[in-house]
């Protein structure tokens, strides 16, 4: 080893890497409690998904429902769950970009969601 520099401490990388794990841990479990909404139709659907995109709820105005026409209310439900799932996207990039970053950016390590 060269005095004053050098080799990298091996403990002190494989601390931080524990400690980011730790982080990426938390924050993928505080998205997994937080939720956030989208809406399709002026809000006439409302979808509620998880910051990690589990789908928890779905409002529908009943001014929405046409028997006769029951694609644009199809529609209208894909939408409100594409923009709800959009919103976790962006909450996901929030908590998670971070530590992505701390990580080397994620492109290059293997089983890393991002």
């Amino acid at each position: 080893m060269i005095p004053g520099g050098g080799q990298p401490n091996m403990q002190q990388l494989l601390q931080q890497a524990q400690k980011m794990q730790q982080d990426l841990a938390k924050a993928q479990e505080e998205l997994a409690q937080t939720e956030v909404d989208g809406q399709a139709g002026g809000g006439l659907v409302k979808a509620t998904v998880t910051g990690s995109g589990e789908l928890r709820g779905l409002v529908i105005d009943p001014k929405a429902v046409d028997p006769e026409d029951t694609e644009t209310l199809a529609d209208l439900v894909v939408a409100a769950v594409q923009a709800a799932n959009e919103n976790a996207q962006n909450l996901q990039q929030q908590k998670l970009g971070p530590l992505a970053q701390g990580l080397g950016g994620g492109s290059g390590m293997p089983g890393l969601p991002f």
